[in-house]
């Protein structure tokens, strides 16, 4: 006689717990961009590890987003588009009043990022052009968020600004040439009550970056980490000190932060 069964036959909670677990990935899913439906393109970075965590940081964060209510948001650097289509599909129910605006160098990942929006059923104004140049005087002090997934990887200079993919990636010495170009042109950019979320490298003395940007009178936090075989990465959102009062304390401390960096080992640059 045949005795095998299925033993969450005889478990109802435990099928209602894996149901429910079905459904609350489903509804995870349903809030970013589909990587099956993200276009590509061979000169075009494709979402990575980065991107994800990126992206992560923006679902943790999503209910703060809501409430925000932004009405500009802006992605520099969108390559695929798989960060600012799932953006804009995370604060599509409740904040379908924003517009959205997509910068890159690379005219490959413009035109990738424009198909990956349209596959996803969002638009955004896609903008060919090194960082955001052209959108200063249009823009100035109204972008509620800016995400950035900044070529951080240390390169030699000569690489930085490379056609094509190379750009993607290429940060120059310490992965920073490019990013202390992209600090003060969102200094320019957001708005009073405007966050910005950053992907960072520890090579990059993101302590160093959160310096600079408390320089230009805004705080810091990390919102998600992540290490791989290969790298060690921060998201960071900065946002203007007076703009955050009595947030508790899920809000760190310049001090506490400047302390992780200085317990994993990072270098320090006289902070």
């Amino acid at each position: 006689m045949d005795h095998t069964f299925d033993a969450n036959s005889l478990n109802p909670d435990m099928i209602d717990k894996k149901r429910s677990n079905k459904l609350a990935s489903s509804k995870m899913l349903s809030n970013i961009a589909q990587i099956r439906l993200v276009s590509n393109h061979p000169e075009v970075y494709e979402p990575c590890d980065d991107s994800f965590a990126l992206v992560d940081a923006l679902l943790a964060d999503r209910t703060n987003l809501l409430n925000m209510q932004p009405r500009f948001c802006m992605e520099v650097g969108s390559g695929s588009g798989y960060v600012i289509a799932s953006l804009a599909i995370m604060l599509h129910q409740g904040c379908s009043g924003a517009q959205y605006f997509a910068t890159d160098i690379n005219p490959h990942a413009a035109e990738t990022t424009a198909a990956t929006l349209e596959a996803h059923g969002v638009h955004a104004e896609i903008i060919c052009t090194d960082l955001a140049s052209g959108l200063g005087k249009r823009l100035a002090g109204m972008v509620d968020v800016i995400v950035v997934n900044p070529p951080y990887v240390p390169t030699p200079d000569d690489e930085v600004g490379c056609k094509g993919i190379t750009s993607s990636w290429a940060g120059g010495e310490n992965g920073r040439k490019v990013i202390d170009r992209i600090l003060p042109v969102v200094h320019s950019l957001l708005s009073e009550k405007g966050w910005l979320y950053m992907v960072t490298l520890t090579a990059n003395n993101p302590s160093q970056i959160c310096s600079m940007m408390r320089e230009m009178g805004y705080a810091s936090r990390i919102v998600v980490q992540r290490s791989t075989e290969e790298e060690s990465l921060h998201i960071i959102k900065f946002w203007r000190e007076h703009t955050e009062k009595g947030s508790g304390s899920s809000w760190l401390s310049q001090f506490p932060l400047l302390s992780f960096w200085r317990s994993s080992g990072a270098k320090e640059s006289g902070i």
